[in-house]
């Protein structure tokens, strides 16, 4: 692992990412095996604590035949309260995890590899106050061959970012 600024390798993230980086210049970047792009095979394969690895999960519902869809972003060791916060902040009846090729294309970016770094302004960005408390949070870079790694705080500086308490259980 060598990060080095990600803005110097649009090589290792997505074209959409790469775009957005304007938005978190303290961005890093680290190239790994595709293969290892989960957190928990990631973790153990370079010996990183999972508290310091960021997960963006793509929700989305339905109310009256309308999307509502969010990208909340949680710790390694967190999990999305999607049946519950998740469900009431979209307003809908059931919350559910984005379908692989409903992600990809919606995000433009590699399943595996999926970062709010890069969303478009139609999706909401909701933090877990826990994310913004890391000095240097690893997520994705929006392909699997790659890692960003940033200052947890940072993401609040995307245009649709927000702090939601209680966010994950």
């Amino acid at each position: 692992m060598n990060p080095v600024p990600a803005s110097s390798r649009p090589d290792l993230v997505a074209e959409v990412t790469f775009a957005a980086l304007r938005y978190v210049p303290d961005a890093l970047v680290f190239e790994i095996d595709p293969e290892l792009s989960d957190t928990e095979t990631l973790c153990a394969k370079y010996e990183l604590p999972l508290d310091v690895m960021g997960n963006a999960v793509l929700a989305l519902g339905k109310r009256e035949g309308q999307e509502r869809r969010a990208c909340c972003m949680a710790l390694g060791t967190r999990r999305v309260d999607m049946n519950n916060l998740v469900k009431r902040r979209l307003d809908v009846r059931k919350a559910s995890f984005a379908p692989m090729d409903y992600a990809i294309e919606a995000s433009q970016m590699e399943y595996g590899g999926i970062t709010p770094i890069g969303l478009d302004d139609t999706w909401p960005i909701w933090l877990d106050e826990t994310i913004t408390a890391i000095d240097w949070l690893c997520i994705g870079s929006g392909v699997r061959r790659s890692k960003l790694v940033l200052p947890g705080a940072s993401l609040l500086n995307l245009p649709t970012a927000e702090l939601v308490p209680n966010l994950t259980i």
